[in-house]
């Protein structure tokens, strides 16, 4: 009798990654008194949803203007940017920014500080248990749950962040923008942030771009990493980091591939020494 073989289950395709905020020919320049700077030559770029995407380069080249535009608080001077598909025209809470200053308000407690960006939420307006409900949620993820009751200037440097990151996350924005928050704390304070922005990517799936300085922090972050070229700001070369999460910021070959990160800043450096000789 034939031998009758197992039937192997079918492998559902995988699913097509969905892109999530798309630039078109984004320029910035700042026009004053006596002059015109030209922040950001024109850029294209595609970041797709549940990305991590971190924004790297020399101060002065830009990725903070380009985060100030994704997030609504500017206009570009040519081109535009969609989310969704629909235009990023003002700030709105479907992208949220989480500052270099935790800008918490210290009057108010830990839990009051994550449900303020409810309030004027509609399914969550004049329901407070929901909005507590929710906040409670994030203060549990970020390990802040039994310093809800809390004031701010009780906290440490690294829980202040924390909690500003539960207040960004709590109305549920479809991008999180984070404009270097971190560099004022300790190594092992910030070794822990990594891990919880990694563990929000993980489990919720939300997309983020970053700016940083620090080439070890954005290779222990960023899926993608876009190094910038000095003024007028350019994409120099994606650096696409294939590591699996979490990070560990030690893990030697983090090391590598921040070093890969360095060599393009040097080679920023070599090209600009070539034009003034």
């Amino acid at each position: 009798m034939e031998e009758i073989q197992p039937i192997e289950p079918e492998t559902a395709p995988a699913a097509t990654p969905t892109v999530k905020l798309k630039l078109r020919n984004v320029s910035m320049m700042f026009h004053g008194a006596t002059q015109t700077v030209e922040a950001l030559a024109p850029l294209d770029l595609e970041i797709m949803e549940g990305e991590l995407v971190v924004f790297f380069g020399p101060s002065g080249c830009g990725k903070s203007t380009l985060l100030n535009l994704i997030a609504g608080f500017e206009q570009p001077s040519t081109g535009e940017i969609t989310l969704d598909g629909e235009p990023v025209t003002k700030p709105g809470s479907d992208r949220l920014m989480m500052f270099q200053e935790h800008g918490l308000f210290p009057w108010l407690s830990v839990i009051n500080n994550v449900t303020y960006g409810l309030k004027n939420r509609r399914r969550y307006r004049f329901r407070p248990w929901k909005q507590r409900a929710i906040a409670r949620e994030w203060l549990k993820l970020m390990n802040l749950e039994e310093f809800e009751k809390t004031l701010i200037h009780e906290l440490s440097g690294g829980m202040k962040q924390r909690v500003a990151l539960a207040r960004a996350l709590a109305p549920d924005p479809h991008v999180l923008l984070v404009d270097e928050p971190f560099p004022a704390l300790d190594a092992l304070t910030k070794s822990k942030l990594y891990g919880d922005l990694q563990e929000i990517l993980i489990s919720r799936k939300k997309t983020i771009i970053s700016v940083t300085h620090d080439p070890r922090e954005a290779a222990c972050l960023g899926d993608r990493i876009l190094v910038f070229t000095p003024s007028p700001g350019r994409v120099q070369k994606e650096i696409r980091v294939e590591l699996p999460r979490p990070r560990d910021i030690n893990d030697p070959a983090i090391g590598e591939y921040a070093a890969q990160i360095m060599a393009e800043l040097e080679s920023q450096s070599d090209e600009k020494r070539q034009d003034t000789d």
